[in-house]
């Protein structure tokens, strides 16, 4: 087959069904491996990544050529950028997830009842993932090792700009896969860069059996409106700080700071800051000082611009629903717990919202009755990642309610079924 990125949309149409079956095939093989095959698998694909490092980099430099040549700007060159680190990165993260616990097959909560059957459930994997992505070429190795792991099969498509890049890397990974004795198409990446090959993706219900974006809140937006596939999402992270009236304040200032500035671009750091109005002309000043030292513009309500002067800016009222991304920070001065959390029920993106207090009563107020997917007590929002919750690695972190909800580790790549065990027992 020619590359698929010089087909014709009828061509890409039968290229995507095509390929769809074939993963659907592979995901019965891959459900019924032994975690030893599959980990054999991982280190395989690691050892490939090791040995083709050159032409991993070699190809990686026509994506970035292609890159510069369209004008993307530094950021997105230097995320699409694969180098010695990154991809001794990958490597490692491929023999990391090979030593996590294979949730597949896991048998729990068995019980016997009355009538004399034992009924228990066990973990399953979801079948076969599609996984649309932009931009870090990295996504591909890791989301492929994560299906892997948790015995699904993968769609993989990632960003166009990101092409050579990804084809080298699934080179790699179907030469891991058949040296365990697995089969290559349990690992599918897409090789056109037609968008019409996310559409079909998210409309292939037969062949997918649920789909996981990773991207700007446009690509996952879009997603979620055409998919009749389910989607495991969360479109931005509004997450926001509240210090309470009885909070440490050395601790509030700490997880703060740290909550802000110790990166910017994630999807975990908070974007507003709410603060008691008791003690907000003490601790303010301070915070806001050290904030200014790394940077941050400070937008804030009118108490806020009272308290810190020249030193903030009047939020608009659009700040108070921004993601930035960047070093911004709205504050808003609140009246108490009440007051903080109708913001965030206001505000909030469901993603991570966190209180700082020594109030236990209060603190258990704010965990029961915010709605987020990791809500916290005296922690840092950017605790909110499936490394530090210990799943080992994540896929993504989901906002919605069902099937998952937070960061999506290998647990979250699977469902479960009720098995019942019986000696020839028949209902009465």
């Amino acid at each position: 087959m020619s590359q698929a990125g010089s087909l014709q949309i009828d061509d890409v149409t039968s290229y995507m069904k095509d390929l769809g079956q074939r993963a659907r095939a592979a995901s019965r093989a891959l459900a019924a491996a032994s975690t030893a095959t599959k980990d054999a698998a991982l280190h395989a694909i690691a050892d490939d990544l090791d040995r083709v490092r050159d032409d991993l980099i070699a190809e990686n430099r026509k994506d970035l050529e292609a890159g510069t040549a369209k004008g993307l700007d530094a950021a997105l060159l230097d995320r699409l950028e694969l180098n010695q680190a990154r991809i001794d990165g990958m490597i490692e993260g491929l023999r990391q997830i090979a030593t996590l616990p294979d949730p597949v097959g896991e048998i729990f909560d068995m019980t016997f009842r009355p009538s004399g059957i034992q009924v228990g459930r066990m973990r399953v994997p979801l079948g076969v993932i599609g996984i649309i992505y932009e931009s870090r070429p990295n996504v591909t190795a890791d989301a492929a090792a994560l299906c892997l792991k948790s015995g699904n099969a993968s769609v993989l498509r990632g960003g166009s700009e990101a092409f050579h890049s990804n084809q080298a890397i699934a080179a790699c990974i179907h030469h891991g896969l058949q040296a365990a004795g697995l089969p290559g198409d349990a690992v599918q990446v897409v090789a056109t860069t037609d968008r019409q090959a996310v559409d079909l993706m998210v409309t292939m219900p037969e062949s997918i059996d649920v789909i996981i974006p990773r991207g700007g809140k446009g690509l996952i937006e879009r997603i979620s409106t055409s998919a009749r596939v389910p989607v495991i999402k969360h479109l931005h992270g509004v997450c926001h700080v509240y210090v309470d009236d009885e909070a440490d304040p050395i601790k509030a200032f700490d997880v703060a700071l740290n909550a802000k500035t110790q990166r910017y671009g994630t999807c975990n750091t908070m974007e507003t800051l709410l603060v008691n109005e008791t003690i907000a002309g003490d601790f303010l000043p301070d915070l806001a000082a050290a904030y200014i030292e790394k940077g941050v513009e400070l937008r804030g309500c009118g108490q806020t611009c009272e308290i810190l002067g020249e030193h903030c800016v009047a939020a608009r009222e659009a700040d108070w629903d921004e993601e930035y991304l960047a070093p911004i920070l709205s504050i808003r001065v609140v009246p108490d717990i009440d007051g903080a959390m109708d913001h965030i029920a206001r505000h909030g993106s469901m993603h991570t919202e966190s209180i700082v207090t020594e109030n236990i009563s209060k603190a258990r107020r704010f965990l029961r009755e915010v709605d987020a997917s990791s809500v916290m007590v005296n922690a840092s929002t950017r605790f909110a990642d499936g490394f530090e919750y210990g799943l080992g690695a994540e896929i993504g972190i989901s906002t919605d309610k069902f099937h998952v909800r937070g960061p999506v580790g290998l647990e979250g790549l699977t469902s479960v079924k009720f098995i019942v065990l019986g000696d020839g027992h028949i209902r009465k």
